[in-house]
């Protein structure tokens, strides 16, 4: 223990970690066979889909990437927050109804499943390529979670930054394989819930201590002062300082960028196969854009009120939440709004954890390997996925520990990634009778490639956002080669009846 911090810190943040470990125990009981373990049954209530959902959906850069972002760049930042919502409205208005009748029709259990039902039949090679994709950039999401783990309890507690990876790795990989889907909704529920409370109350503290909104803009101001006489800081604009390309592809178009990603990423697309019945989807969007109105103005504002109270000069501008939480309330208090910057970091990892895990299981072992059920027991299913998390928690620890990006790049190329391969080919799956088996494989390949790419090239960053350039890349691919005919198209009954 470092004998600096304050004891009542360990006390509020040992608090919600013990409540998150409690859930685990609880919901084991109902981890019956794979589907439990995978879907939770398919009983998750509105509130539970769209807080949890919500809390998945927003990671260690929600609380920490997003105003740390915020604190270098100003006000700029509230473009990705416009990008996000519109994204979210979208995703659970064009894709959660489709979604949860079709799968619930098919039996499908992951995403993988529900793209080999699309089409018809079971088919190794389309199975096999969507897991590899969720393996390969959840490895990277969840690395970027852990990373903040370690900046958190770095930030807090004095720990080393390891050994803060290797604690936040081990405490969300205890109540995942104990309680499964189940555990992950109930944890993300009340993660969710203190996330929300942290970004609306830290902000007002933080305006307060300043004076006000005078004292706030003028600590601004005075981190990047006004080019021009009578001109206004680029912290307190939008346009950043920038004006004409630079401003609409550099500023505007990469940040509202953010909201594409949510067709695609699997961790979120589960809970809407997870809802108890299609008619909750309504309250559930309701729930879910709530919560967005609530919180997503105070993440920036975190980051915006730090520059005031902690100074324009922190050394690592991601670690600004926690840091405001020790300057701005007590010790005790401190610690459980703390633990609402690792709840955001534990909220997604556990979800995308249980995500891989099923792929690897259901799609790969049960459907490829085995070609069916019959051999193995819903226990030993049970165990191999549970032993599947471990091992996917091992090799994301692993990236942690070596990658050095920021939890925003990190996070941005993972976000990228998936939503370029799984979002176009999801909203043509439900939407468009004329996709074809190929032009599935088409646009994930061609979204998840891209994203590499550009990842990798300076240059073609230069031309258009990441986000953007892998998105359409894989739209384009996935329209022009079911045109072409490449590929059987099968429309199942679920697609008939949403159509």
């Amino acid at each position: 223990m470092n004998e600096s911090v304050d004891p009542a810190l360990y006390i509020g943040f040992g608090l919600y970690l013990a409540v998150m470990v409690v859930v685990g125990l609880i919901t084991v009981r109902y981890m019956r066979g794979l589907d439990d373990f995978v879907l939770g049954g398919r009983r998750l209530g509105p509130w539970v889909t769209a807080v949890s959902e919500r809390a998945s959906g927003e990671s260690a850069w929600f609380l920490l990437g997003l105003p740390g972002a915020a604190y270098a760049a100003g006000f700029r930042e509230f473009w990705s927050v416009i990008g996000i919502a519109f994204g979210i409205l979208a995703s659970w208005t064009l894709i959660a109804k489709g979604l949860r009748r079709m799968s619930e029709e098919s039996g499908a259990l992951t995403i993988p499943d529900f793209l080999c039902s699309r089409f018809g039949k079971d088919d190794a090679a389309l199975r096999g390529l969507a897991t590899l994709i969720i393996l390969v950039f959840y490895t990277s999401y969840i690395g970027a979670q852990l990373v903040g783990a370690g900046q958190i309890l770095e930030a807090t507690f004095g720990l080393d930054r390891t050994q803060g990876m290797l604690i936040g790795a081990v405490v969300v990989l205890a109540y995942t394989v104990l309680g499964g889907f189940l555990a992950v909704a109930w944890t993300d529920l009340v993660q969710g819930l203190l996330m929300a409370a942290v970004a609306l109350f830290l902000p007002i503290l933080g305006i307060i201590e300043l004076g006000g909104i005078d004292g706030l803009t003028s600590a601004l101001a005075a981190k990047a002062p006004a080019e021009t006489a009578g001109g206004f800081s680029p912290m307190l604009t939008m346009d950043a300082g920038k004006t004409g390309r630079a401003f609409f592809f550099g500023v505007m178009v990469a940040n509202l960028s953010w909201g594409l990603g949510y067709f695609g990423q699997p961790h979120l697309l589960t809970r809407f196969m997870a809802i108890r019945k299609v008619s909750d989807l309504r309250l559930g969007t309701l729930i879910a854009m709530s919560w967005v109105l609530i919180a997503y103005w105070g993440a920036v504002f975190i980051g915006l009120v730090g520059v005031g109270v902690l100074g324009p000069d922190l050394a690592e501008p991601e670690q600004v939440m926690p840091l405001l939480a020790k300057a701005l309330v007590p010790a005790w208090l401190a610690g459980i709004i703390i633990s609402g910057a690792v709840a955001a970091m534990m909220s997604t990892a556990d979800s995308q954890i249980m995500v891989a895990s099923s792929s690897l299981v259901e799609d790969v072992y049960v459907k490829i390997v085995r070609g069916n059920r019959g051999g193995d027991s819903p226990a030993r299913l049970v165990l191999l996925a549970r032993l599947s998390a471990a091992i996917i928690t091992g090799a994301a620890l692993i990236l942690a520990f070596t990658n050095q990006d920021l939890i925003y790049e990190m996070v941005s190329y993972a976000w990228a990634g998936l939503g370029a391969a799984f979002g176009p080919v999801m909203l043509l799956a439900i939407w468009w009778k004329r996709l074809t088996r190929g032009g599935a494989i088409a646009g994930m390949v061609a979204g998840a490639a891209s994203a590499i790419i550009w990842k990798n090239s300076e240059a073609l960053g230069a031309v258009l956002d990441l986000k953007v350039a892998s998105f359409l890349i894989a739209f384009a691919a996935a329209i022009l080669v079911s045109i072409a005919g490449i590929g059987s198209t099968v429309l199942d009954k679920g697609r008939r009846n949403n159509a």
